[in-house]
């Protein structure tokens, strides 16, 4: 048995019967095998270490075919979103290499991939392709083949048609996610001055992504010098979880003016999401400040827990009254509340799980991370910390889930 420290994956990348590409996740060719540059008539400096349109630009004077731009979109969505993309058949011309200004029509049919790195973001982008220009030419009448080739040919034309569809949905949910993004910022406005407190708030959509998230902030001056700060993830996409986001916003609003506490303001919200549709099991977490008491009351409906950020550095997160999300259990059971203080100097942090969660990584690791970044800018407002969280946690190719934040400070 051969084990695996001993295989030569060079040899076997370079032995490889279909034409494949690594590309940085800035669209650079970082390797590519011998098939990829015997069917792109290429030598491997003419490739390696360029930029995807420095290396096979479109043809200028066919602004039709505007393959490599397609090509780019799908690479720029697998390095944003981590997510596989098949597209089926796709046109990009290649200019003859030793005919310059002459284009050859062709066809692919490509798949990108995600690799990932230890740190479980996408470090790199595998590009593989089938050269299908002669079932092409077959289908269209300008090469020949036998009754196999022909119906491959027909096979890759339905699916020709199928990637028209597929891009005709694309573009409808870029426009739905143009319309939720509206309605998102609308219904999440800068607040007003606070009474007793400085705050940042911030609303970053996924990169990368068709739809919005329903994810959402609050910030309440109630009576007694007090300040009721919340934070909400409604699961879904799209105008749907926009519009759920904003009933269950405006619910948790009003009932923390009039709830004695967080835990009874977000048990009236549980009773009240069973009855809006696509609500359940949305996570929430609400906390109330008392300036003069300097006391933080919080309780959290299944949500990452908030960070409190000491005057000397240290990070403490609110974890001790937390409870599944909201529709999560069958039977009404009152919520847990806890409260701790809130000294001069110490600063507090309410977010969604795209600040912290990535994929394949444990959810400590975000948040380590987190506290990490608190401490190395504790001195900072909360305007600039606010910016710096985001800088610190946002991955290079940017987040795969949207993120809400509030960082408050007395």
């Amino acid at each position: 048995m051969v084990n695996a420290s001993e295989i030569d994956y060079e040899a076997v990348f370079q032995a490889l019967p279909s034409a494949v590409a690594l590309f940085t996740t800035d669209l650079v060719y970082a390797d590519v095998n011998e098939a990829f540059l015997s069917s792109m008539g290429r030598t491997r400096d003419q490739v390696v270490g360029r930029y995807l349109f420095d290396a096979f630009p479109d043809d200028p004077k066919d602004p039709a075919v505007t393959g490599m731009r397609t090509l780019q979109a799908s690479l720029r969505w697998v390095a944003a979103t981590g997510e596989r993309d098949a597209m089926t058949l796709h046109r990009y011309d290649v200019e003859y290499p030793d005919r310059p200004g002459v284009w050859e029509e062709r066809y692919w049919s490509p798949v990108n991939v995600p690799v990932f790195g230890p740190d479980g973001r996408v470090a790199l982008l595998l590009h593989r392709e089938e050269d299908i220009t002669e079932l092409i030419r077959t289908r269209s009448g300008r090469g020949s083949g036998d009754r196999a080739t022909i119906l491959e040919a027909e096979l890759y034309t339905r699916a020709r048609e199928m990637q028209e569809v597929n891009e005709r949905l694309r573009e409808a949910h870029a426009r739905e996610r143009e319309v939720a993004l509206s309605l998102q910022e609308a219904m999440l406005p800068a607040p007003g001055p606070l009474s007793h407190h400085r705050a940042a708030v911030r609303y970053r959509p996924a990169v990368g992504a068709l739809n919005v998230c329903g994810d959402w902030y609050d910030l309440v001056d109630l009576p007694g010098d007090r300040i009721a700060v919340a934070v909400g993830d409604v699961v879904g996409h799209g105008l749907a979880a926009a519009g759920v986001m904003g009933q269950l916003r405006s619910a948790l609003s009003a009932a923390s003016r009039v709830a004695h506490g967080p835990a009874q303001a977000l048990d009236v919200l549980g009773l009240y999401a069973r009855s809006v549709d696509g609500a359940e099991s949305t996570t929430a977490v609400l906390s109330v400040i008392d300036a003069t008491n300097r006391t933080i009351a919080y309780s959290s409906a299944g949500h990452p827990p908030p960070a409190l950020l000491h005057a000397d550095g240290t990070v403490d997160f609110l974890d001790q009254a937390t409870d599944p999300p909201l529709g999560a259990r069958p039977d009404h059971i009152p919520r847990p509340q806890a409260e701790t203080t809130f000294t001069e100097g110490a600063t507090l942090v309410l977010y969604t799980d795209g600040l912290i969660e990535r994929r394949r990584e444990d959810i400590d690791a975000g948040l380590t991370r987190l506290a990490d970044s608190l401490t190395r800018h504790q001195s900072a407002d909360p305007e600039t910390l606010a910016d710096a969280l985001l800088a610190d946690l946002t991955p290079p190719a940017g987040a795969t889930d949207d993120t809400a934040l509030v960082v408050l400070r007395p």
